[in-house]
C-alpha cells in the first residue's frame, strides 16, 4: 500500500466501472426460475407427454353435444396447456421448450408404431382390422395437425408467459396465464382444426368447431386457474433451486 503524505486524508480506491449491459434490469432480477434438476420437473414432463398422447388418440373421434361440435381430445388436451404454463412459470422457456420437443418426439414414435401395427397382417382369429383402420388409420392426419398446432401453440404459450413474467416479475400471475393461453390456444386451435378436419367437417359446422374449441379450452384454463395457482405455488415452495435464475 502506497503511503500517503502527512496531513493529507487517506484516499479510498475507486470502485471498478460497471458495464450497464452486464447489469440485469429490475424486471429480469424479479424473474425467478428453478433448475430442471429439481424433484418435480421430470414428473411434470412425464404427465405432460402422456396427456398429449392420450388427447391425440381421443381426437380421432368427432363428438357433438347438441349444436356444439368438438373432438374427443377436448376432454384432456386443455390440461396440456395448464401443465405447459406450470413448466414455463416455474422452470423458464428452455425447460418448456424441452418439454414441448420431448412430447413431439413421443408423438412421432407413437405414430410410427400405430402405422406399423396397421399395415402388419392380421393374425388368426383377429377380425377387427377394419375397425382398427377406421379409428387409428385416421391417426396420421390427426398427428400432423396436432404436432403442428402443438409446436406453434405451446412454444408461443411459453414464450409469451416468460416474456410477461420478465416484464412484471412474480406479481399478477393470472395476467400471464390468461395472456399466454389466449395466444397459444388461438394458434393451436386454428392450425389443428384446419389441418385435421378441413373438408371433413362441412361449412358452418367447421367454423363452429374452431370457435367452440378455442372458447372451451380458454374456459377450462379459467375454471381451473385456482388449481393452477395452487400447483405453481406448491412447486415453487418445494423446488430448492427456485430463485434468481433467469433461464
Amino acid at each position: 500500500m502506497t503511503p500517503h503524505a502527512p496531513g493529507q486524508p487517506e484516499r479510498t480506491p475507486a470502485a471498478p466501472a460497471v458495464n450497464p449491459s452486464e447489469t440485469p434490469s429490475a424486471s429480469e432480477a424479479l424473474a425467478r426460475f428453478a433448475s430442471t434438476r429439481g424433484p418435480f420437473y421430470a414428473t411434470i414432463l412425464a404427465v405432460f407427454c402422456c396427456v398429449f398422447l392420450i388427447s391425440n388418440i381421443g381426437a380421432t373421434k368427432v363428438i357433438g353435444f347438441g349444436p356444439i361440435v368438438t373432438d374427443g381430445g377436448a376432454f384432456l388436451f386443455p390440461v396440456a396447456y395448464i401443465l405447459g404454463d406450470i413448466i414455463s412459470e416455474v422452470y423458464g422457456f428452455r425447460a418448456a421448450r424441452r418439454a414441448v420437443l420431448t412430447g413431439f418426439a413421443m408423438q412421432i414414435l407413437a405414430t410410427a408404431v400405430f402405422f406399423l401395427v396397421q399395415i402388419s397382417p392380421a393374425g388368426p382369429g383377429y377380425e377387427n382390422q377394419a375397425a382398427f383402420e377406421a379409428t387409428l388409420g385416421f391417426y396420421p392426419r390427426i398427428v400432423l395437425a396436432s404436432i403442428t398446432g402443438y409446436l406453434v401453440g405451446q412454444l408461443l404459450n411459453s414464450w409469451v408467459l416468460v416474456r410477461v413474467k420478465r416484464a412484471m416479475g412474480e406479481k399478477h400471475l393470472w395476467v400471464r396465464l390468461l395472456t399466454s393461453t389466449g395466444v397459444g390456444e388461438a394458434a393451436d386451435t386454428l392450425i389443428f382444426c384446419t389441418v385435421a378436419f378441413a373438408g371433413v367437417i362441412p361449412g358452418w359446422d367447421f367454423l363452429n368447431y374452431v370457435i367452440t374449441g378455442f372458447v372451451y379450452k380458454v374456459a377450462v384454463e379459467v375454471i381451473l386457474m385456482p388449481v393452477t395457482y395452487r400447483v405453481i405455488t406448491m412447486v415453487k415452495r418445494r423446488e430448492p433451486t427456485y430463485g434468481e435464475e433467469t433461464v
